[in-house]
């Protein structure tokens, strides 16, 4: 479970490239009727109906639930134990290259003549968390944290039945990973409307923490859209719009459920509020519209499918409304535009401030943020700006990271590397004795650092012994590959030639 020290900035004015992603439509069901007390109530369990007296009030007190058994047996059911072996700590002299890539090599081992094969003896890391089964065919969704680095996943089932469970996609932007055990007609959740959801509302917590299995905690909705700035730790381009709970969330609770009264899934737990690192009084959960959103697109497309306002934003308050003098004091303001800007093409200025997305009040970045991330490149969003006190409607149809109307096999590709590219100037080619080469500027989540050891800034000067002069040229040399790819190249200041192999 992510944990954080201190949060006294929830939603900070500093700025943020909402790179925001998009969505097809269900194959897993989405609920989207509203929760409520009385429907509840009415519909599945005895209550304590309190009253006041008409005569002095004119009113009714709302009817208060006698017990949460009905949504924690149905929860329970789905709710499963993941327990994951972790890779080890390996240096590229210990590494091995995969089958597929040792053709590269002539069959030999290029880290050298004693490289020792294997990860060595003692014990592996082990850590756990939890899972939501989504689907009857095995298919369970946790959180990319739980998964992120692990040799292998164990499950085990409210039933105490045990599988080996296979990773089918992960995303660490939003935290939310897709797996998938061998069985059939498993308990599942279906997906509730977090868009529904109202701060007050009741909820349960679902999940293992401390490996106590099948542990249901209960309390209210405290907060929507919160954004705690935990993810960028491991993403480019972080989507937070948590759902805050006091629901009592703790180490092991990672990736379990979040549910209404109805038994439906509204949340992935993910992270605690704490000075200590156990539950200090808040807890957080992914949005079922952004979970359901990732777990669709990882199951149809193998990635997410992520379209791109391509605006640098930051929130509106009161120091903003007098700096720029604006007419409104709510929304999001736009300070800038990334290159291959759908907003901008669609006129939307520097200085707008956005309110709504397709009609649905902003009133800060992590709103924005999860409105946009339900959609993929080519949607179209309706987007209301206010520009010097006049409200003006436009439609932007959202573009890929790379600017174009559909999500690039090659940016998948490095997404699921998990790393950034940037070209060389002729001053680093010159200062680094390198012809050409493209250089590796950050290395987030993905499988380059869970199975090599490379640093921030190589110079990757090959791919599959094809020189590379430029991020597109690389990006093309990425495109459909399958199986495994070899990277070639040098660190600034070194000579010596380095070699990943890395499997796809």
């Amino acid at each position: 479970m992510f944990e954080k020290q201190n949060i006294k900035k929830l939603a900070p004015a500093a700025l943020a490239f909402a790179f925001l992603g998009g969505t097809s439509y269900a194959t897993y069901e989405h609920l989207s009727k509203p929760d409520t007390i009385s429907n509840w109530v009415e519909s599945n369990m005895p209550v304590v109906k309190a009253r006041l007296d008409e005569k002095s009030t004119g009113a009714n007190v709302a009817m208060i639930p006698a017990d949460f058994s009905f949504a924690s047996q149905k929860a329970t059911a789905a709710v499963v134990h993941i327990k994951s072996t972790l890779k080890a700590e390996r240096t590229v002299s210990q590494m091995e290259v995969p089958d597929e890539l040792k053709e590269f090599f002539g069959g030999r081992n290029p880290f050298g003549q004693d490289a020792p094969q294997g990860r060595g003896r003692g014990e592996k890391p082990q850590a756990s968390g939890s899972g939501v089964i989504i689907n009857p065919d095995g298919y369970i969704v946790t959180n990319n944290h739980v998964v992120q680095g692990a040799e292998s996943l164990e499950v085990t089932l409210a039933d105490k039945r045990t599988f080996k469970a296979k990773v089918i996609g992960s995303d660490p932007n939003t935290d939310i990973a897709l797996i998938q055990i061998e069985a059939k007609n498993l308990p599942a959740l279906s997906f509730g409307s977090s868009e529904n959801v109202k701060v007050g509302q009741w909820v349960l917590a679902v999940g293992n923490p401390y490996n106590l299995t099948s542990t249901v905690t209960a309390g209210i909705v405290s907060a929507k859209g919160r954004s705690i700035n935990i993810l960028g730790e491991n993403s480019k381009a972080p989507v937070e719009s948590f759902i805050q709970t006091d629901a009592a969330v703790n180490p092991g609770n990672s990736g379990g459920a979040l549910v209404d009264l109805n038994g439906n899934l509204i949340g992935i737990n993910t992270a605690i509020a704490s000075p200590t690192g156990q539950f200090a009084g808040y807890s957080f959960a992914v949005p079922s519209s952004i979970a359901h959103k990732v777990v669709e697109d990882i199951s149809k497309f193998g990635s997410v499918q992520r379209g791109y306002l391509g605006v640098g934003i930051s929130e509106v308050d009161g120091e903003k409304v007098k700096a720029y003098d604006l007419k409104v004091d709510e929304g999001v303001r736009v300070e800038n535009f990334a290159e291959q800007s759908a907003a901008r093409e669609s006129g939307i200025k520097v200085g707008d401030v956005i309110t709504k997305i397709d009609g649905h009040t902003v009133e800060s970045v992590a709103q924005l943020q999860e409105a946009i991330a339900q959609h993929k490149p080519s949607d179209k969003v309706v987007v209301n700006v206010n520009r010097d006190g006049s409200e003006k409607v436009i439609t932007v149809t959202l573009k890929s990271s790379a600017g174009t109307m559909v999500a690039e096999k090659s940016a998948q590709t490095l997404d699921n590397l998990g790393i950034e590219l940037q070209d060389l100037t002729a001053q680093q080619k010159k200062a680094w004795d390198v012809e050409h080469g493209v250089q590796v500027s950050q290395i987030n989540a993905g499988k380059v650092r869970q199975n090599t050891d490379m640093q921030d800034g190589f110079v990757i000067t090959k791919i599959d012994k094809t020189p590379v002069g430029s991020v597109q040229q690389a990006m093309k040399a990425l495109e459909g590959k399958k199986g495994g790819v070899m990277i070639e190249g040098v660190y600034p200041g070194s000579q010596e030639t380095q070699y990943y192999a890395i499997g796809l």
